[in-house]
């Protein structure tokens, strides 16, 4: 009899860990998800940024190639000497 209630105790008590484990694993697996979710959307941003800097590096380019094959050397030195003028009345602020 007694044999029969440590038995029902231990089964019980088996039950109750299989129970717990169960539970504690949904939650790791539940975290691992959202960190799985966070690191993919964080992935996604990062290739977007990296895509908009492309591009506009790309289109930064094809504006001075196309500016450079406009300017005549006069206009380019007058371009750059009010360009140093900006600055140079940027500088006094």
């Amino acid at each position: 009899m007694e044999a029969d209630q440590f038995r029902a105790n231990g089964y019980s008590e088996i039950e109750r860990e299989k129970v717990n484990l169960i539970h504690s694993t949904s939650k790791t697996l539940e975290q691992l998800e959202n960190y799985k979710n966070e690191t993919i959307h964080f992935e996604q941003q990062r290739a977007i940024t990296q895509v908009r800097q492309r591009v506009l590096q790309q289109a930064l380019q094809g504006a001075l190639g196309t500016l450079n094959s406009c300017l005549t050397d006069e206009l380019h030195l007058h371009t750059v000497s009010a360009n140093i003028g900006m600055f140079g009345a940027m500088k006094e602020f």
